[in-house]
């Protein structure tokens, strides 16, 4: 009941026919009533594309300003010298057939990304199944398959976040937590949406930017005016 009353506060203070600007929506959401932990700040742009079709299909990675605000655990498949760079670059676990026998035999997923380096592969390939489903298995494209693998986990320690389109033309990503400064919510938002605009498919047609709406993770959303987003910071 709790709950309800202050989803109903909260909705209260929104105009669901209005777009509002990217800096009002956030200072709506800053003020309104919530639970006891600190939520995240959710947003969920639409996109005018058709997931459907590989040439239209929008993903990637990138480290947002300010970070999400929540500590990423990592684990590194690597081997010899690039598992002292990984630790030293502080990864919360590094290994190679240890680490891959726990997840499989012990159902152990204590982690939020994994990296491997292009030889461990083979390893890592056996979990298909298990990371798959999930979101873990490391990707070339995403930078979660590298030599590099010392700043793969300084980015992602540091709140490197990915992105997918889903099958109804959907991205949804965190972009900070409550507690933030609006600015910060402001530039981590403006920051992912200038990223989906570079990932803009050469095969999409018609208006891009559709729909984008933001919303705390108890909260109601709030849509907000493609044309308010202020520039990413170079």
């Amino acid at each position: 009941m709790a709950k309800n009353k202050r989803f109903q506060a909260a909705s209260a203070a929104i105009d669901p026919d209005k777009d509002y600007g990217l800096v009002e929506a956030v200072s709506i959401l800053k003020d309104a009533p919530g639970p006891k932990f600190d939520e995240s700040i959710d947003l969920a742009v639409n996109l005018g594309v058709d997931p459907r079709h590989a040439d239209q299909m929008v993903r990637g990675a990138m480290v947002l300003p300010y970070g999400i605000g929540k500590e990423t655990r990592v684990l590194v498949f690597a081997k010899g010298e690039k598992e002292n760079e990984a630790k030293a670059a502080g990864a919360d676990y590094v290994g190679g057939d240890d680490l891959a026998k726990k997840i499989t035999e012990e159902n152990w997923l204590d982690f939020e990304r994994v990296i491997a380096t292009p030889d461990m592969m083979s390893v890592v390939g056996r979990l298909g199944k298990v990371l798959g489903p999930r979101g873990l298995m490391p990707n070339p494209k995403l930078g979660t398959v590298t030599m590099d693998v010392a700043t793969a986990v300084t980015e992602n320690k540091a709140g490197k976040i990915e992105y997918r389109v889903d099958k109804t033309g959907i991205v949804h990503a965190v972009v900070g937590k409550k507690s933030f400064d609006n600015e910060k919510i402001v530039a981590n938002a403006a920051a992912l949406i200038d990223a989906l605009l570079k990932a803009k498919p050469a095969a999409a047609k018609g208006i891009y930017l559709k729909k984008i709406s933001i919303s705390t993770t108890m909260g109601p959303g709030i849509r907000v005016e493609p044309s308010s987003v202020p520039a990413a910071a170079a």
